[in-house]
């Protein structure tokens, strides 16, 4: 069952680049992946390597050492990292590349820019972003720590959870209010705060559910001091930074999820086909094949609502409700399929050793983070 490609909305180049990671994947992640799964991080020097070979700069400008393309290009490399069937080893990748560095080089001036971004998409600084608190994850506004100016510098107070590549990240794009008495809309800043940094620490690494070869950390802001030249853009703009690059996001999502969801069911069918059962394959019950028939109708469907609403946005259209639509159909979708499929591999399929089993535990995050489906669909409906 391959994944069909729209090649309506991809050009030769994106087709050279979804065939480049296609190997990467083959070459370099599946082969080591479980023991990654096992120490709990994918290693820096595979980061690096994926930084070589121009994955981290797809959207980037040439002055940095990217590559100029476009939202279609980045779906590629969401879709085929999906496809590996290590969704920790894929989250670790987009969050560097499409969820956190997205802040610097969107918002960064010059100076912070030309420091940062070639060490960026050369994979030699990761990068993580840093919003979610406690008590506050899709409702930004109501985030809680404080930076508060003090001369040439911020002291900011507070702390984060939930981090991805909080335990190993270099460089963190840090939301603080920077006015508790104003408008919530128009309080927050975005700051950059290096590794190391007096008063900065990982309070804890997270153990998690699922995407166990991603870092997760939460983050601790003790008078921490930052200089005032380490803000990202403007001084309470932050939040709408934030929803701008929470669009990015979820499209990223969407397509790590379509993904993952081919990758299952692929698997699956090879696995019904020879999987012997009252004297006859799996793949002979009828209830069985129909039902991954559905399924396949489901996520090419989904996949074409990616690629659609990536090719849209790429000429500058505003798809804030489809975002939301992909968001929260591509995150149910995906935990359906798994389901299934987990359930026709039968007993194995609930064992460690099988990839279902590991798949459909990674799975369950994509309906939370980025945006959970509830969230998702009040956004939709705001927009009916």
């Amino acid at each position: 069952m391959a994944t069909s490609q729209a090649s309506h909305w991809f050009t030769p180049e994106h087709e050279m680049l979804r065939d480049q990671i296609r190997r990467f994947v083959a070459e370099e992640i599946k082969p080591h992946a479980d023991a990654w799964e096992r120490d709990g991080l994918v290693p820096r020097e595979v980061l690096r390597k994926m930084g070589d070979l121009g994955f981290f700069g797809i959207r980037y400008s040439s002055e940095y050492g990217g590559s100029e393309m476009d939202t279609l290009a980045t779906v590629v490399l969401a879709e085929e990292l999906g496809r590996s069937t290590y969704s920790g080893v894929a989250i670790t990748a987009l969050v560097h590349t499409d969820m956190a560095s997205v802040h610097l080089y969107n918002a960064g001036n010059e100076a912070q820019k030309s420091r940062w971004m070639p060490r960026v998409i050369a994979g030699e600084t990761i990068v993580a972003v840093a919003v979610t608190e406690p008590d506050a994850g899709s409702d930004v506004k109501g985030i809680r720590t404080t930076a508060v100016r003090k001369g040439d510098n911020y002291v900011i107070n507070g702390s984060k959870t939930f981090i991805t590549n909080g335990v190993h990240g270099d460089l963190y794009c840090v939301a603080a209010k920077t006015d508790t008495a104003g408008p919530a809309s128009r309080s927050v800043t975005m700051f950059l705060v290096e590794k190391g940094t007096p008063g900065f620490s990982v309070g804890r690494a997270l153990d998690k559910h699922g995407w166990r070869c991603s870092d997760t950390a939460e983050l601790v802001f003790d008078n921490c001091v930052v200089p005032a030249e380490n803000i990202l853009g403007e001084e309470g703009r932050g939040f709408y930074a934030i929803m701008r690059n929470f669009q990015n996001e979820r499209l990223v999502l969407g397509a790590m999820a379509m993904g993952e969801a081919q990758a299952a069911l692929d698997l699956t069918v090879d696995y019904v086909k020879t999987r012997m059962a009252f004297g006859a394959p799996l793949y002979e019950k009828q209830a069985i094949r129909q039902r991954l028939a559905m399924l396949s109708a489901k996520v090419e469907a989904g996949r074409q609502l990616v690629y659609a609403i990536a090719w849209r946005d790429a000429q500058g259209e505003d798809v804030t409700k489809e975002v939301s639509m992909v968001k929260a159909y591509c995150g149910e979708l995906v935990n359906e399929v798994m389901y299934d499929c987990l359930q026709f591999h039968g007993g194995f399929g609930y064992m460690r050793e099988s990839a279902i089993e590991r798949m459909t535990r990674d799975a369950r995050i994509q309906a939370i983070g980025g945006g959970a489906t509830e969230v998702m669909l009040e956004e939709v409906a705001k927009r009916l």
